[in-house]
């Protein structure tokens, strides 16, 4: 039972990593960590399975190596929240305190 139970977490966590390595809003690291440590006590399959995939390799891989984020994805991370809140700082132009804290930040 407790097999299976991390086999549907590790596949729900491979879905949304998957969504949110596309979706800007969505972290997708967290959600493929959780899935690498359910497929790692579940099935050794499903784990050899998962490491193999470029999901995996483009987001965690350096990650479990000890080496930390590469210098792409940080910029890219950077981008991205840059950008979205620079959406929230133009839709705040009646709030002045909202744009100050987003300045801030």
């Amino acid at each position: 039972m407790k097999k299976i139970v991390y086999i549907i977490l590790g596949c729900v966590g491979v879905g949304m990593g998957a969504v949110g390595a596309v979706a800007p809003l969505l972290p997708a690291f967290p959600f493929l960590l959780l899935a690498a440590c359910c497929f790692a006590r579940s099935s050794e399959r499903l784990h050899n399975w998962f490491v193999n995939t470029r999901l995996y390799k483009n987001n965690l891989e350096s990650y479990v190596q000890g080496r930390g984020m590469t210098k792409r994805t940080k910029v890219r991370i950077m981008v991205t929240v840059t950008l979205l809140m620079s959406v929230g700082f133009i839709m705040m132009h009646q709030v002045l305190a909202g744009r100050i804290v987003l300045a801030c930040v």
